[in-house]
């Protein structure tokens, strides 16, 4: 074999593995982006979920004060002081703001706000009702 088929050889064969690994990091990327779309989707998910249970808990506290004439600490109380007085607060506040009907809370700052709120919020529920 000549000196010259022997590097037209080692060429083809070292462009054939380029493109083979150039092929591998592209599917990888592939499954890479797949896997934090749905990773973005489920948090998007859970916050848009975690706004609408705590606006239906704000807009039944807004009701156990308003309608019923409770006092806040009252109202907590009645529910078993599972929320804080704070807590209670902060729910009652974001039932009374409009929110746009389209989901954009999804990705807009409210989403990320609750998800805060709820963190902070439920962690000390119950050593702060009183």
């Amino acid at each position: 074999m000549s000196q010259q088929t022997i590097k037209q050889q080692a060429r083809r064969t070292a462009r054939e593995m380029a493109e083979k690994r150039r092929r591998e990091r592209e599917e990888r990327e592939r499954r890479v982006i797949d896997l934090a779309e749905r990773v973005m989707v489920a948090i998007g998910e859970r916050d848009a979920a975690v706004a609408e249970t705590e606006k239906r808990a704000g807009e039944a506290l807004r009701e156990l004060t308003e309608r019923e004439g409770l006092s806040l600490s009252e109202a907590v109380e009645w529910c078993g002081e599972t929320v804080s007085v704070r807590e209670a607060t902060r729910l009652r506040r974001l039932a009374s703001e409009p929110q746009a009907k389209d989901g954009g809370g999804e990705q807009g700052g409210d989403g990320a706000a609750a998800l805060a709120a709820a963190g902070s919020g439920g962690a000390g529920a119950g050593s702060a009702a009183g």
